[in-house]
C-alpha cells in the first residue's frame, strides 16, 4: 500500500511539473507572438514558407515523441504496479514473450516510418523553391566578414549594397547565397529559415518567402572568432512599396550635406576623404572606395551600427568612431581617436575630437 501511494505521489509530481512548464511556455508565446525585436530569437513562431513547413515538422515529431514517452511511461508504472513483488513472497519469473517482442519492435518502426517520410519530403522542399516561386525572388548575395554582414543585389543593380541590415519585399521569394571572406560563419534569421554556413571558397543558398511585414534579428551561429556573438544581422521586411523607395534610395550615391551641420559636416568629409577611411570604405559618388570594411554611403539610414551592437545615434557613432576597439576588440576597426589611441597604432592615424565630431556629423548626413 505505501509502494502504491508512493507511485501516485510520484506520478502527480510529475503532473504538477508538466502543468508549470506549459504554463511557463504559454506565457513565452505571448512574448514571443509580439514579434518585439529584444524578444527570444526562436524558430516556434516561424513567419515564411519554409519555416511553417520546418515547424509542421517539428510539431509532428513532438507529438510522436510524446506518445511514445507517454506509452513507454505508463507501461513502467503498471509494470511496477501490477508486477511488484508481494509482501513476504517472491515475484513471479518469465522468460521471453513473442507477442510483446514483435510489439516493441513493429512500432518503433511504425513511428520511426511516419517521421521519416515528411522528414526527407522537408529536406527535398527545402532545397530549391518550387517553379511558381522562382518566378517572382528576389536574388541576395550574402558575404560573412570578421565580423559583420555585407547584402548585395545583383538583379537591383551594382550600387544596391548595405552591410548587416538588409530589406525584401513581404510575400515574394527571396533567393540568398551566401560565402565568406575570412573564416566559416553560418546566417541564420530564426523566424524565416534554417542555418546555412558560409564558407571561404563555396557557396551556399537558402530560399524563404516572408509572409509578415516587420523587423526580425539574425544572428552568426557559427564560432567565427573573439566577436562573433556580436556578429548580428536585421531583417526588414518591408510592403512592396516600401521597398522600390528603399531600392531607388541605395541605388544613389552619396548625397552633399544639406542640413543645418552643413558646415561641420563639409569638414567631416574632407577629414574622411584625406585619412585612412577611404583605405576600407566605399562611399558611392567620392573618392572612397575601400572593399576592406562595409559600404557606407547611406550608413546615415541604418538604425544600427557596428553589426548591430549599437543603435545608429549621434553618441554611439562618435564612440564607435573614436575607439571601435573599445566596442569591439579585435574588430578591424583600428582605434582613430588620438584621446583613445594609446600606442595602438602610428600617431598619424588618429585624429583630434573636434575631426571626431566633424566626421561623424557627415556620416550622419549619408542617408
Amino acid at each position: 500500500m505505501r509502494m502504491r501511494r508512493g507511485l501516485w505521489l510520484l506520478l502527480g509530481l510529475f503532473v504538477v511539473l508538466a502543468l508549470a512548464g506549459c504554463a511557463r511556455e504559454i506565457s513565452g508565446v505571448v512574448q514571443f507572438a509580439a514579434d518585439a525585436p529584444d524578444a527570444p530569437q526562436t524558430t516556434v513562431f516561424p513567419l515564411s514558407d519554409t519555416g511553417r513547413r520546418v515547424q509542421t515538422l517539428y510539431e509532428l515529431i513532438f507529438w510522436m515523441a510524446l506518445v511514445v514517452f507517454v506509452g513507454v511511461e505508463g507501461a513502467l508504472l503498471y509494470i511496477l504496479v501490477r508486477f511488484r513483488r508481494p509482501a513476504g513472497g517472491v515475484a513471479s519469473q518469465t522468460h521471453g514473450n513473442t507477442r510483446l517482442e514483435i510489439a516493441w519492435t513493429v512500432i518503433p518502426a511504425v513511428i520511426l516510418l511516419i517521421i521519416a517520410v515528411p522528414t526527407i519530403e522537408t529536406i527535398f522542399s527545402e532545397d530549391a523553391p518550387s517553379a511558381s516561386a522562382s518566378e517572382n525572388q528576389i536574388r541576395v548575395e550574402v558575404t560573412g566578414h570578421q565580423w559583420w554582414w555585407e547584402f548585395r543585389y545583383p538583379e537591383l543593380g551594382a550600387d544596391v549594397v548595405t552591410a548587416n541590415e538588409f530589406h525584401l519585399p513581404v510575400g515574394r521569394t527571396a533567393f540568398i547565397t551566401m560565402t565568406s571572406a575570412d573564416v566559416i560563419h553560418s546566417f541564420w534569421i530564426p523566424k524565416m529559415t534554417g542555418k546555412m554556413d558560409a564558407i571561404p571558397t563555396r557557396v551556399n543558398h537558402i530560399w524563404f518567402t516572408a509572409q509578415q511585414t516587420g523587423e526580425y534579428y539574425g544572428q552568426c551561429v557559427q564560432f567565427c572568432g573573439t566577436e562573433h556573438a556580436d556578429m548580428r544581422l536585421r531583417l526588414f521586411v518591408d510592403t512592396p512599396q516600401d521597398f522600390d523607395a528603399w531600392v531607388r534610395r541605395q541605388s544613389q550615391g552619396a548625397q552633399a550635406p544639406v542640413t543645418s551641420t552643413v558646415g561641420l559636416a563639409a569638414v567631416g568629409a574632407r577629414v574622411f576623404q584625406s585619412g585612412a577611411c577611404p583605405g576600407c570604405h566605399t562611399i558611392r559618388g567620392t573618392p572612397a572606395q575601400g572593399k576592406v570594411g562595409p559600404d557606407l554611403t547611406h550608413v546615415g539610414s541604418r538604425t544600427t551600427i557596428a553589426s548591430g551592437v549599437l543603435t545608429n545615434n549621434l553618441e554611439n557613432l562618435t564612440r564607435w568612431v573614436t575607439d571601435a576597439q573599445a566596442v569591439k576588440p579585435e574588430a578591424k576597426m583600428p582605434t582613430l581617436g588620438c584621446e583613445a589611441n594609446t600606442g595602438t597604432g602610428p600617431p598619424t592615424t588618429c585624429i583630434t575630437r573636434s575631426d571626431v565630431d566633424a566626421v561623424v556629423a557627415y556620416l550622419r548626413t549619408l542617408q
